[in-house]
């Protein structure tokens, strides 16, 4: 295993070193790739998810929802937070190591006689599409890494197209609007696919039904309007939801992620589901389906006293979200703690305000192990600038430690920033926990 994810990780890596701008954006990698794999990405339906945030969460909920109803599911995301096999699974089992190591030599193999040497992220997806085409799933569910029109994964011929909603991110790439990021995300929507939108904006909303009628998608069903989470309420262990689609109106979902953002990606999942089959879901396959969902490391508690929480959240909008279900979910009579830590394209002011508007009043800044980190100390002085005390640590599990030392029981510790943070977070109380002295 270690010998594949080494020749693997020798490839260009575009989630490490994201380019300023593309330079001639293109499928042609991929396509070729594909076609030498025998194109597996026709020989399964798919449903495509895009977005700006809650693509994740999004594909895990609807992965759910197949699997309830005896679909054989393949799904795909990115990134990992831990291991490289999480981003593609079966029936919900992730790719074991003896299955990843043979899917590195066929696609070894296939790049051999390519014209041009594919990325890190192109041999993983080609990867995928080709163990789910062995497999004969019956439905891929495929997060998009990055925009749309010019992602990897914009191989497959979604039936359904989800958008779950357009903020300021990647913007060194996707460009520097929310119109720009609309219409690149838009690139997923195929020719009859149907289309569901989780962005509200009327302006965004617009350029993606244009998009939608200059391909001759299908049917296009935007929140709000077709369908709609018209109840989303914190619950014991997450949020008691009701959604109306044109199929049919279901009340009292219980939906097993905190954030009210996640009742709104239910309310997608469930569009999304339901424009694939054509038909309305059962009160049953929805509370058996989404009532064991889990997401790692989105909002995910992983200890108490005091009260340790990890979350994805890395761009403003995110923040935004992850501060408004630390207010409406998340009491503590203790203090708030944030251990934090980012990529660059973000702007540390911007996205360390939400965390203190929430009560967050001290910030521990370390760096993610990533070349596109920005400096703890940055981190640490942006902190400052919007009132919040501050310190850095050098890792991930030296913030955590430093924070666990003086924070009492009844407090609150929040990781946050960035994705490669959040899996060094998740290792160190999931190691605790194996190993509690």
């Amino acid at each position: 295993m270690a010998e594949a994810v080494s020749w693997l990780d020798a490839h260009v890596d575009l989630e490490s070193s994201v380019p300023n701008r593309r330079a001639l954006p293109t499928l042609s990698r991929m396509q070729e790739l594909t076609g030498l794999l025998g194109s597996p990405e026709r020989s399964f339906p798919a449903v495509h998810v895009t977005g700006t945030n809650g693509k994740g969460s999004t594909v895990a909920l609807i992965s759910s929802i197949f699997a309830e109803l005896g679909f054989r599911v393949g799904t795909y995301t990115s990134p990992n937070l831990e291991r490289i096999n999480e981003r593609m699974a079966v029936d919900g089992a992730q790719v074991e190591d003896s299955v990843f190591v043979e899917l590195m030599n066929v696609v070894a193999a296939a790049e051999a006689s390519m014209s041009e040497r594919a990325t890190r992220f192109e041999l993983l997806t080609g990867a995928a599409l080709r163990w789910f085409s062995d497999e004969a799933v019956d439905v891929a569910v495929v997060e998009v890494g990055l925009g749309g029109s010019w992602d990897s994964t914009n191989v497959v011929d979604g039936r359904v197209a989800v958008l779950t909603n357009v903020s300021y991110d990647h913007t060194d790439v996707l460009g520097p609007t929310l119109e720009g990021i609309a219409r690149d995300k838009s690139g997923i929507i195929k020719p009859g696919s149907s289309v569901v939108i989780g962005e509200t904006a009327p302006s965004l909303v617009g350029i993606m039904e244009d998009a939608a009628t200059n391909v001759g998608a299908g049917p296009t069903w935007a929140r709000g309007r077709e369908f709609d989470c018209v109840r989303n309420l914190p619950a014991v262990g997450g949020r008691l939801v009701d959604v109306s689609t044109p199929l049919g109106a279901h009340e009292d979902i219980m939906v097993p992620l905190h954030g009210r953002h996640q009742g709104l990606n239910a309310s997608c999942a469930i569009a999304a589901s339901e424009a694939f089959l054509g038909a309305s879901l059962t009160e049953d396959v929805l509370a058996n389906a989404l009532g064991s969902v889990a997401v790692p490391g989105r909002l995910e508690v992983v200890g108490r006293h005091p009260l340790c929480l990890v979350d994805g959240a890395h761009n403003v909008a995110g923040m935004d979200a992850l501060a408004t279900a630390l207010r409406e979910e998340f009491a503590v009579p203790g203090d708030r703690v944030a251990v934090v830590g980012m990529l660059g394209g973000r702007d540390p002011i911007a996205m360390l305000e939400p965390l203190r508007a929430a009560g967050v009043e001290r910030v521990v800044a370390c760096a993610p192990r990533s070349p596109r980190a920005i400096s703890s100390k940055a981190v640490a002085d942006a902190a400052r600038a919007v009132g919040q005390a501050a310190s850095t640590e050098e890792s991930v599990a030296g913030a955590i430690s430093a924070v666990l030392a003086t924070l009492g029981s009844d407090g609150l510790l929040v990781t946050a920033g960035s994705l490669y943070v959040v899996g060094e977070a998740r290792s160190y109380f999931l190691d605790r926990v194996q190993s509690p002295d």
